[in-house]
């Protein structure tokens, strides 16, 4: 009785945003979608099945992580108040089950998305109940694995990283993306999942089979969750922090304590750091040892050029971690200091040094994940113009973050998360990609990452410069977006204020 109360009461707090459940409905469509087709593609090109299997997997990947990144919320978001009720007297067993069916129920939302969009894009295919099934455990594996992290992972920045960095590797090195058999992937969470859904039999198994290890990858994500979750359901202390300051002292503090705020979360700097590193290297180790022909602008002409696909595919990596960091630091650092934001325009600061202090912080991160990508680009990747190569690499860290910066106050912390997860996947991942086609659709030339990616592959492949036009184009989204940024603090300022 009092468990299921529970869960009727985080539902309705969940309800009172509706924008929430509105992206955990369109995210997964529009994943399914937009990017099955191109990952069937990309699958074929690493050695992969490609074709239906990739299409159908599309499905419990986007369940699959926005099953994560709402538990993850669910928990981190009403932590003080689930250990008042505990406190109180609640039974923890009984505060656990509620939300573990509460996140299960914001799981099977995304799900039931996920699988119509994939029924009016592809169908479900000879074994539709296969199809249904292995998005449902998608869904609750990458439900367990949200709520470790919110149970043990007290940064939202750092947890929301820390399940895409799960996700990315589990969807980029599983078996329908590259080869089924490598042996170091067989421990990857919906390994057995992927295969037993799509019909691929792994061949690797033993006497339990492909669908008796998903189910046992399935109840030990949902074990180790209870345990984890009923474990730090203690109340605990928390903290608080806060500074003001006058023009260019009201800035350079306000940068000093953002600085020493951010320095404090060392876990953040590691990730931002390790994440890139991974990514590229397991991009280099897992692609198909071949060259391929990719069309590049060089005097005034498209022409081929002939590359190592190895290294072709560390360079397109490295933009991807940069974006969505980017992005991430710039929403998280928004989210982190609005509060503060307003209580600082109250007591005087301007809403100049306001944005020049916030965004400083946010350039600085976005930096730290270019660094590190570059830093470990440069083992795998000649690149013919490395100055541009650069360049390119911190036009797109500024351009995500800005978005990210935006993508707080517009969506908020779930919604924004989303958004900011889904625009880099598909604008630096899928439409441009020179792996997965030569040039970008039509289309995806009003994307932001159009520009700079034209001159980062440009840069890569040719010494001399023929990408101006797709450089004013970066240059111009950079400048409308701190434009955008700029207005936005203003009006935290005014609002703060009151002034109407």
């Amino acid at each position: 009785m009092t468990a299921s109360l529970l869960v009727r009461r985080f539902l309705a707090d969940a309800a009172r945003t509706p924008v929430n459940l509105l992206v955990l409905v369109l995210v997964p469509i529009v994943f399914v979608v937009v990017a099955s087709r191109p990952l069937a593609d990309s699958a074929e090109l690493m050695g992969g099945p490609g074709g239906p299997a990739v299409q159908t997997a599309t499905a419990g990947w986007a369940a699959g992580f926005i099953a994560a990144i709402a538990m993850y919320f669910q928990l981190r978001g009403a932590r003080a108040a689930d250990r008042r009720l505990v406190l109180a007297g609640l039974a923890p067993h009984r505060l656990v089950a509620a939300r573990m069916v509460t996140g299960l129920a914001l799981g099977l939302l995304a799900a039931a998305a996920a699988l119509a969009a994939l029924a009016v894009r592809t169908g479900w295919g000879q074994q539709p109940g296969r199809v249904v099934a292995g998005t449902v455990m998608y869904a609750v594996i990458y439900l367990g694995i949200g709520a470790v992290i919110g149970a043990l992972v007290k940064n939202p920045v750092n947890g929301t990283v820390l399940v895409l960095f799960v996700w990315i590797l589990d969807v980029f090195f599983g078996p329908v993306l590259g080869a089924a058999d490598r042996p170091l992937t067989r421990i990857l969470p919906t390994h057995y999942v992927t295969l037993w859904m799509v019909d691929l039999p792994s061949g690797h198994s033993g006497r339990l089979g492909d669908l008796g290890w998903a189910l046992a990858w399935t109840a030990v994500a949902l074990a180790v969750a209870w345990t984890v979750i009923t474990a730090t359901s203690r109340p605990r202390s928390a903290r608080r922090t806060a500074r003001p300051g006058s023009l260019r002292a009201q800035t350079s503090a306000a940068v000093r304590a953002g600085l020493r705020e951010a320095a404090r979360n060392r876990v953040l700097w590691v990730l931002l750091v390790a994440v890139p590193v991974v990514f590229v290297l397991l991009a280099v180790a897992t692609t198909p040892q071949e060259f391929t022909t990719l069309r590049v602008p060089e005097n005034g002409m498209d022409r081929a050029v002939r590359a190592w696909l190895p290294d072709i595919h560390g360079g397109t990596m490295a933009p991807i971690a940069i974006g969505s960091l980017a992005a991430m630091t710039g929403l998280f650092t928004v989210l982190a200091t609005g509060a503060a934001d307003r209580r600082l325009a109250l007591a005087g600061m301007r809403p100049a040094a306001l944005l020049a202090s916030r965004l400083t912080v946010v350039v600085l991160g976005a930096l730290a994940a270019t660094a590190a990508s570059l830093a470990v680009t440069a083992t795998v990747l000649d690149a013919s113009n490395w100055p541009r190569y650069i360049a390119a690499s911190i036009l797109i860290a500024l351009t995500y973050a800005l978005i990210g910066v935006l993508l707080g106050p517009l969506f908020g912390r779930l919604g924004g998360i989303l958004i900011a997860f889904l625009i880099p996947f598909i604008d630096l991942g899928i439409e441009q990609s020179p792996m997965l086609r030569p040039t970008p659709l039509d289309w995806a030339h009003a994307l932001p990452g159009y520009g700079a990616v034209r001159v980062l592959t440009d840069a890569a492949l040719t010494p001399g410069f023929d990408t101006a036009a797709a450089l004013l184009l970066a240059l111009a989204w950079l400048a409308g977006l701190t434009l955008a940024a700029a207005a936005l603090f203003h009006h935290t300022g005014r609002t703060a204020g009151g002034t109407p």
